[in-house]
């Protein structure tokens, strides 16, 4: 964790009085995730892998029981594909 990262985290912002706050506060001061060199990128770390991995198995196993099929969607959509919405609506 750099230096301003540190100096980030040194007190966590009140869920009441920021929550959107709070929740960077929380998760970087767990070391559960970090920022990216790519603006608006987040790496997760390996305990935040670790609760994704747990989430994901226990999601499975509730999507398979209902008779669901799991699906996986693409992390950046192009920006053609974006235009293409926006001419639509």
């Amino acid at each position: 964790m750099s230096k301003q990262d540190k100096a980030f985290v040194k007190e966590i912002t009140s869920q009441s009085e920021d929550y959107s706050q709070w929740y960077l506060d929380v998760v970087l001061k767990a070391q559960m995730m970090d920022y990216s060199p790519v603006k608006g990128c987040m790496v997760i770390r390996p305990y935040g892998f670790a609760l994704w991995e747990n989430m994901q198995q226990r999601l499975e196993r509730r999507i398979k029981d209902t008779g669901h099929k799991n699906a996986y969607f693409p992390l950046f959509i192009p920006e053609s594909l974006l235009q293409k919405e926006a001419d639509h609506v």
